[in-house]
């Protein structure tokens, strides 16, 4: 079969997998909860599966070219694909989109506006991993090691970032669209633009590992404990 099957890819494929079901998830609005914590457990997949792969030490030129590949394949869906859909499933699904709607049909167009800033969000996502699967290619022709720095906020932030504004508005039963939107539009801006990140260290994912955790935690918490008000 065409491909690599070794364990150095499994941690991605389960990212794939976890992505592509929060996106089927994200397009029934009780599910939405589902597709949040999908997005949570592709982060911490790909916290991970770079250093699985370090690991096999006679690892091939194409195992290592093909492991790129598909680990930016993999976050396309995972960080680009996932929020966006859940970013249209908020869109559609809002109470205040849907109150300023009855004022005036011309807030119709506002929606659409929104939907557009998450198509463009995607876009900027897959430009970012793009850029990154050239530049780290040639990097590692030039250098050995680890790269230290990133150029652009990694995507996986969204992973971060979507699941705590989504639980914000669970806590508090809130309609934070507008603040998921502008975020996303941050974010997507951010993918593409120069600045220089540095790449967070084993103990950093931990500590971002266990704040995941905890979040999910209080969404499942939060989802529970209004079902019953």
């Amino acid at each position: 079969m065409l491909g690599v099957y070794d364990y150095t890819v499994v941690l991605t494929y389960l990212s794939i997998l976890t992505a592509l079901a929060g996106i089927i998830c994200s397009f029934t609005p009780q599910l939405i909860l589902a597709a949040v914590i999908c997005l949570m457990i592709c982060g911490c997949l790909d916290a991970f599966d770079g250093k699985v792969a370090r690991t096999k030490k006679n690892r091939t030129d194409f195992e290592r070219k093909f492991g790129i590949q598909i680990d930016s394949l993999s976050d396309v869906i995972a960080f680009g694909v996932l929020p966006c859909c859940i970013g249209i499933n908020l869109v559609n699904n809002s109470r205040f989109l849907e109150k300023l709607t009855t004022y005036s049909h011309y807030y119709t167009y506002f929606k659409e506006v929104l939907i557009g800033i998450c198509i463009l969000y995607a876009l900027a996502a897959v430009i970012r991993l793009a850029y990154y699967n050239v530049t780290e290619e040639e990097r590692q022709n030039a250098e050995e090691g680890n790269r230290e720095y990133f150029t652009g906020v990694p995507v996986t932030s969204a992973a971060i970032v979507c699941p705590l504004i989504y639980l914000v508005q669970m806590a508090n039963k809130l309609d934070l669209t507008l603040v998921y939107m502008f975020f996303i539009a941050l974010m997507g801006s951010l993918f593409i633009s120069e600045k220089k990140i540095r790449k967070p260290g084993f103990k950093h994912l931990m500590i971002l590992i266990v704040l995941g955790i905890l979040e999910v935690a209080l969404m499942i918490f939060c989802k529970i404990y209004l079902q019953k008000q």
